[in-house]
């Protein structure tokens, strides 16, 4: 892996990664802690927060391609270094959920509205 590779790890943009999440073409890998990504992630992403990843990296698949992702892209930004080194096929998501969110792409969980005010029912 070249220097710049290593500073400067391949990325994708938050519209690009929600059409290949959206066609199963990529697993979303966030890499946050476990109550960051409980307070929202993409659908169907799976949860590695970097802190553990070396001791988590069998549980992805060679095969498979990934996106990786944390809240602005700096953390997944290093596993993506940290997983190509492993042989992965992953890729960066350049802002992270921030970009995400701003894209307006879908997000769990999330939050309800109480429309009826106080005491309302659903």
């Amino acid at each position: 892996m070249g220097l710049l590779t290593f500073l400067f790890p391949s990325s994708t943009r938050a519209e690009d990664a929600y059409e290949a999440a959206r066609q199963r073409d990529v697993v979303i890998l966030d890499v946050r802690e476990r109550h960051e990504w409980k307070a929202g992630h993409a659908p169907g992403s799976k949860n590695i927060p970097l802190s553990s990843l070396d001791k988590r990296t069998a549980e992805l698949v060679l095969t498979r391609r990934y996106i990786a992702v944390c809240r602005s892209g700096s953390r997944s930004r290093r596993a993506t270094v940290q997983l190509r080194r492993a042989g992965f096929d992953v890729v960066n998501l350049k802002g992270g959920m921030s970009s995400w969110k701003r894209a307006r792409h879908p997000h769990e969980p999330r939050k309800r509205r109480n429309v009826g005010g106080p005491g309302a029912r659903e």
